[in-house]
């Protein structure tokens, strides 16, 4: 066969292969690595971007990405030193560094996330386990996260995977522990409030003891001094009494009486029997 029946022949072919969709150019592009697969086997990899041949029907393509890839768990339950159950909802950042490593042992990047999976559980479940639950939540999750990235990725080489970062993205009690666990926090607050409004009672008892003692000895001075001044006004007019008294003793005697009168004789006064000899009358019985 000559040249030109040759080039024709295989461009014949080519048109074939084109009609049957199946063709024997490939293209890797800039963020794949591509593995050219010979009967199951590995034969070639191609890790630059390009066009490239396979033998149709003989040889397969699978494809890997090289890029720094996301990975979203569903939530699962893990339990913590304390004896409590989280709910954790986890992602990573990782990467394929060795596509023949991935191929030879799952095939495809499906079955290689599917291992990322369990490695990374598998992790959470044995590291978790050594912390109780405020350390999980709050003071030191990010020293737990990061022993539990690197145990991960030690695991993952040897599978051609790099694991860049695990985090937690939620950790929620399961409902039933919520609901326990608000209920516990429900009698906690209760019996909070019981505590502080006792102890309100009894200091709300101690001011009205103080301000009831307060008012007593308030009312004690008072008194004191209304009956020490009364007294002094009333040696002050005794001293003037004795003074007046002094200066005239009939006329202060004879004031008194027209007093003691006024008293006696007034309209609310109660009966008296008198007889008309008595001392008492003697300015009466004057003329």
């Amino acid at each position: 066969m000559s040249r030109q029946g040759l080039i024709l022949a295989i461009l014949a072919i080519a048109i074939l292969l084109v009609v049957l969709g199946v063709s024997p150019l490939f293209i890797v592009d800039i963020t794949q690595t591509a593995i050219v697969v010979e009967l199951g086997k590995p034969k070639r990899n191609y890790t630059s971007p390009g066009l490239y041949f396979k033998v149709p029907f003989i040889q397969d393509v699978t494809y890997f990405d090289k890029r720094l890839l996301d990975y979203d768990s569903s939530p699962q339950e893990v339990i913590t030193q304390d004896k409590k159950t989280l709910l954790i909802d986890n992602f990573a950042k990782w990467r394929i560094v060795d596509p023949l490593k991935v191929f030879q042992n799952f095939q495809t990047q499906r079955g290689a996330l599917r291992r990322l999976d369990d490695i990374i559980y598998s992790e959470l479940r044995v590291e978790l386990g050594r912390h109780d639950l405020s350390d999980i939540v709050s003071k030191n999750r990010s020293e737990v996260m990061a022993v539990v990235t690197q145990r991960a990725n030690e695991k993952a080489v040897a599978y051609g995977l790099e694991i860049h970062d695990v985090r937690i993205k939620r950790a929620d009690l399961p409902e039933q522990n919520e609901k326990n666990v608000f209920a516990r926090m429900q009698a906690e607050r209760e019996q909070q409030a019981k505590q502080y409004r006792a102890e309100g009672a009894e200091e709300a008892q101690k001011i009205r003891s103080e301000a009831e003692k307060d008012k007593e000895i308030l009312l004690a001075d008072a008194y004191k001094a209304s009956e020490q001044i009364r007294g002094e006004g009333d040696a002050k007019a005794f001293k003037i009494y004795s003074s007046a008294y002094r200066q005239d003793p009939k006329f202060f005697e004879f004031t008194r009486s027209m007093e003691a009168y006024k008293k006696t004789f007034s309209h609310n006064s109660t009966t008296m029997v008198l007889t008309p000899d008595s001392e008492f009358l003697k300015y009466l019985r004057q003329r």
